[in-house]
């Protein structure tokens, strides 16, 4: 074999070796943040009667205890286990921003005579998600987002990129249940990687968002109309390059 005439195509591979390894690191890291996000709302879904009880005081849901619940969580969906000695810079904020955000609502989850606290899921995934981003300083974008139709807050509406991945993708009959899709793709002129999680309605999702269409909820607000397993909602994550 001729080594001077392989030279130019291990070079080659040699360059696109880091942009490969770059690529697939974007999407463990991707795949590991929202199963992480979603592991700690999924404490405050199963803990809303709790959080809702008139005449229990102190709930126990401190920001160390819902991070410890999250992470037992993230190993019961991943099935690995996060080390904490070992996180990542994002996988750390993901942790302080729930922590943060569960102590400063302590006061109103801890009301005692108060049944329903408005103290939700997405209101406190909307919480983490804020505060994550923030303390990511323009690295990372995370938030909860939703088909038009289905969207609450106009916040989280999608935008042009993740509205055409619900609509084309995630509802076409063809697409793979749960399957997250990601690309390269501009935001707002920056190069970035997005990274976008279908959601589908679950049992305890339905209490606010199923039927019937247009009746009021614990929380005020009028029920979608939403069915068991339908596409409910999307885990959008941005990663600045």
């Amino acid at each position: 074999m001729n080594i001077q005439k392989c030279l130019p195509i291990i070079f080659i591979i040699a360059l696109l070796l880091p942009e490969i390894s770059f690529a697939l690191s974007k999407d463990d890291i991707s795949k590991e943040l929202t199963t992480l996000y979603r592991a700690a709302r999924k404490v405050i879904s199963d803990n809303q009667g709790h959080i809702n009880k008139v005449d229990i005081g102190h709930k126990g849901l401190s920001g160390k205890a819902v991070s410890a619940m999250a992470l037992e969580n993230y190993t019961k969906a991943s099935g690995k286990k996060l080390v904490l000695s070992k996180l990542t810079d994002a996988q750390q904020n993901m942790l302080t921003a729930v922590k943060e955000i569960m102590d400063e609502n302590q006061d109103l989850i801890n009301e005692e005579g108060v049944g329903f606290k408005g103290f939700l899921p997405a209101i406190f995934a909307r919480q983490v998600a804020t505060r994550f981003s923030s303390k990511m300083s323009g690295k990372m974008k995370i938030k909860l987002t939703a088909p038009k139709k289905y969207v609450r807050n106009r916040a989280n509406r999608p935008d042009k990129w993740e509205h055409n991945v619900i609509e084309t993708m995630f509802k076409s009959a063809d697409y793979q249940k749960g399957m997250p899709f990601s690309e390269q793709a501009n935001v707002k002129g920056k190069a970035a990687y997005r990274f976008l999680l279908p959601e589908y309605y679950g049992p305890s999702c339905l209490g606010c968002h199923g039927e019937p269409k247009g009746e009021r909820d614990i929380s005020g607000g009028k029920k979608e109309g939403g069915v068991l397993g339908e596409l409910g909602g999307a885990i959008s994550l941005i990663i600045f390059q």
